[in-house]
């Protein structure tokens, strides 16, 4: 059993599917850029930089403007186009009442991802919230997790767990020395999960519950 327990958000903890691409829409409607939504599922999961760097090709001082662009419509509406999981929350405090110590491990800038716990009433079943800067350098998920464990005052990294739905979760647990569990019922493939080298996949909720709780 792993006392330290870090979830990814969007995929893992909420469905923030509607509520980021229409974000990524906003912003491209800027640059008069048309894409499908479908098309645009890749920006679930990595640092919203990287993700217009590679829609605008490398053009970095556009894929600022675009995360600009994309925090206008973020920040005020596409944060709360979001919902969690069912079985989530029951999850999470009975993992608390286990004497567990959750925390939150997101690319997601930190003060979103603070407001969208509060937002659904689970800010309280963390023990802390590690997510990314608004504008330094810890944006990844390796340097987030990172931050997380220093939060926590981590020794022993053979006592910590990530669960999280993109290949991104897993590659940034086995980068600082965790297992990494894929949950299916995200935005990540699970070709994604395997090539990622995913220590156990999780075909939904319960699954992940039955996993974390036994």
């Amino acid at each position: 059993m792993k006392q330290y327990l870090f979830f990814d958000l969007d995929g893992t903890v909420t469905d923030s599917k509607t509520g980021i691409i229409r974000s990524v829409q906003h912003a491209l409607k800027y640059f008069d850029v048309a894409r499908a939504d479908d098309e645009l599922l890749y920006f679930i999961g990595p640092p919203l930089k990287d993700s217009f760097g590679k829609l605008f090709g490398g053009d970095a001082a556009k894929a600022d403007l675009a995360v600009q662009k994309y925090r206008e419509y973020y920040s005020v509406t596409g944060i709360f186009e979001n919902a969690l999981y069912d079985g989530v929350a029951g999850m999470l405090a009975d993992l608390r009442r286990q004497g567990r110590v959750l925390s939150l491990a997101t690319s997601k800038p930190e003060p979103f991802a603070q407001r969208i716990l509060e937002h659904f009433g689970i800010a309280s079943l963390f023990d802390h919230v590690a997510g990314a800067e608004l504008t330094g350098p810890r944006n990844s998920k390796t340097s987030v997790l990172r931050h997380a464990c220093g939060l926590c005052g981590v020794a022993d990294m053979a006592q910590c767990l990530m669960v999280g739905d993109r290949k991104y979760d897993i590659l940034g647990a086995h980068a600082v020395g965790m297992d990494g569990v894929g949950v299916l019922y995200g935005y990540g493939s699970r070709g994604e999960l395997e090539e990622a080298g995913a220590d156990k996949l999780c075909e939904d909720v319960p699954a992940l519950r039955q996993l974390l709780l036994a």
